[in-house]
C-alpha cells in the first residue's frame, strides 16, 4: 500500500508510539543558518574539550542535505528512560547516570528506528533515508526544538512541559515530504536557576543556556581520555559515569513517568552494588555486568580512574 502524505504521517506517528517512543514531531529539512554563529562560538571557546569530533564536519552539522541527498524531512523522536526507582540507592555508594542503567540505548533505539524507516519505505515510493542515534554530526536538540518536542533549557537539555527531560533524542532524515509540526514550545525556565546553582563544577554559565562541556561531569567521566584535572577533586559528588544533577533538580522532571522498556532495567547485581564492590571491581566482573551497557564505553581502566578520582576529597 502506498499512503498519501498526510496518511503516511499519521501512520508513522502511530507506529512510533507502538514501538515505545514517547513522542514524535516532524520538521522541514533546511540549513540551520541561525545556529551557525552559536556553534562557531562554542567551538572557538573550546567548550567541547577533547571531543575533537565535534569540531569536524561543521557544514554537515548545519545542513541535513549533507547527510541525505535532497533531504526534505527531519523526523524527531523522543524515548523515555526515566527509571521507576534509582539504582545504586544505598547511601554513600557511587552513582551512574540513569540512562546507563540498562542496555546501551544506541543499540536499542537504532533497531527501532530502522524498523520505522522500513515502514516508511514500504508505504511510499522510492523513499531514501538514514537513522541517527548520536551516530552522525546532526544537531539533535536544535532539530527537536524546531520540530516542537520541547525547549532547550538553561541546562542546555531539551525539556518537555509534560515529560520533563529524561528521554533520548533520535532522528530519521528522509528525502520525501511529510506533514510538518514545527509548533514551538515556549521556554518555561523563567527565573529558575536550580540547575546552575546545583552544578558542582560550574559547567553551566551563570545565565544558563551555555554549557562548558570540558567542565561537565559527564564529559570528565566518559569523554575525557586523559587524567581528570586536579581542580575537580572533591567536586564529583560520587558520580563515576555521567551525571544527572541538573536533571534531578529541574522542577519540570516532577512530570517524568517511569519507562516501560525492559532493556533499560538495571541488572540485579548492579542494584545491589556497594562502594566496596565498585572499588574492588575486577575486569572480569566488569565484562560480565556491563557487556551490553553504555558503561563499556569507558573501558575498565576508565571506570576505575573515575572511581579512584571520585574518592579524592
Amino acid at each position: 500500500m502506498i499512503a498519501e502524505q498526510s496518511k503516511l504521517t499519521q501512520l508513522l506517528k502511530q507506529r512510533a508510539l507502538e514501538l515505545g517512543f514517547c513522542d514524535i514531531k516532524i520538521a522541514k529539512s533546511v540549513r540551520l543558518d541561525e545556529e551557525e554563529e552559536n556553534l562557531s562560538k562554542w567551538l572557538l571557546q573550546k567548550a567541547h574539550g577533547e571531543m575533537g569530533y565535534l569540531a569536524n564536519h561543521f557544514e554537515i552539522r548545519l545542513d541535513p542535505k549533507r547527510l541525505v541527498e535532497d533531504a526534505k524531512t527531519v523526523i524527531c523522536l523522543a524515548f523515555n528512560y526515566y527509571p521507576e526507582k534509582v539504582a545504586l540507592s544505598q547511601d554513600g555508594t557511587f552513582k551512574i547516570a540513569r540512562y546507563a542503567y540498562g542496555e546501551d540505548y544506541h543499540d536499542i533505539l537504532r533497531k527501532k528506528l530502522k524498523e520505522l524507516l522500513q515502514f516508511l519505505v514500504e508505504n511510499s515510493t522510492n523513499l531514501n533515508g538514514r537513522v541517527f542515534v548520536d551516530s552522525a554530526p546532526i544537531m539533535e536538540r536544535v532539530w527537536a526544538k524546531k520540530a516542537g518536542l520541547g525547549w532547550v533549557g538553561k541546562n542546555t537539555l531539551l525539556i518537555n512541559p509534560k515529560k520533563g527531560s529524561y528521554f533520548f533524542l533520535s532522528e530519521i532524515v528522509i528525502d520525501q515530504k511529510l506533514d510538518y509540526d514545527e509548533i514551538p514550545i515556549k521556554d518555561h525556565c523563567g527565573t529558575c536557576t536550580r540547575c546552575i546553582d546545583a552544578c558542582p563544577t560550574d559547567a553551566i554559565s551563570p545565565n544558563g543556556y551555555w554549557l562548558d562541556g570540558s567542565k561537565c561531569i559527564s564529559y570528565l567521566t566518559i569523554e575525557l581520555k586523559n587524567e581528570i584535572p586536579k581542580n575537580f577533586e572533591g567536586k564529583m559528588e560520587e558520580w563515576i559515569f555521567g551525571c544527572d544533577i541538573c536533571q534531578e533538580v529541574c522542577p519540570w522532571n516532577r512530570f517524568s513517568m517511569p519507562h516501560k522498556e525492559s532493556d533499560f532495567l538495571p541488572k540485579a547485581a548492579l542494584n545491589n552494588f556497594t562502594k566496596k564492590d565498585w572499588i574492588e571491581l575486577t575486569q572480569e566482573t566488569f565484562q560480565q555486568i556491563f557487556e551490553k551497557s553504555a558503561i563499556k564505553r569507558t573501558k575498565y581502566q576508565g571506570l576505575m580512574r573515575n572511581i579512584q578520582f571520585a574518592e579524592k576529597k
